[in-house]
């Protein structure tokens, strides 16, 4: 058994498996209804038959899911870090997620239509939705922000406290931001 399949007896692994599984469910939801919003703003392929854009929508998203639950999910412990990190977090998904949510579509759609139709216009089902997605990612750009922000509030507020090695300050305790009071190694050891 290797060093990362050892039981961990601190649970900090578990902890942070946990953090990872919120943030994934958080960022799902929030981007997720994003792309139902997106997709009836921009409609792919139903713009003849309005009737279907919130069902198109709902497909849509369904197929995004996968990908912005794992962008939610590896961005989560920089987002439980210092305020720093939780903004480069916060930026990061901003940018990320309708890149997520476009390439996590595509995928889904190809394989759908590919398998009902055939490879050559799953191709071009999943050019429209490139097409269909960037322009729906710059209309409801400002959503995305908010929704950015939204999520990195919403793991920091509902996060487990991290805890950084020694000398560093972290948000679950202040007073270690002077490295010299937490960590023992800038003093000399005792001598005998």
């Amino acid at each position: 058994m290797g060093p990362e399949l050892a039981p961990d007896p601190s649970g900090r692994r578990l902890t942070g498996m946990r953090a990872a599984r919120r943030g994934a469910l958080t960022a799902a939801t929030i981007f997720g209804g994003l792309v139902v919003i997106a997709a009836v703003i921009a409609p792919p392929f139903t713009s003849t038959v309005p009737q279907l854009d919130l069902p198109a929508g709902a497909l849509i998203a369904l197929f995004s899911l996968p990908g912005l639950a794992l962008l939610g999910a590896a961005l989560t412990s920089a987002a439980l870090g210092s305020r720093w990190s939780a903004a480069s977090a916060g930026l990061a998904i901003a940018i990320g997620s309708p890149v997520a949510a476009v390439t996590s579509a595509m995928i889904g759609a190809f394989i759908l239509v590919g398998f009902l139709e055939g490879g050559g216009r799953g191709g071009d089902v999943a050019g429209t939705f490139l097409r269909a997605g960037v322009t729906a990612a710059v209309r409801i750009s400002p959503l995305i922000a908010l929704g950015s922000v939204g999520w990195v509030m919403i793991v920091r507020r509902f996060g487990p406290p991290v805890r950084l090695p020694l000398g560093e300050a972290s948000r679950a305790d202040p007073s270690s931001a002077d490295p010299q009071a937490a960590d023992s190694s800038f003093t000399d050891p005792p001598r005998d």
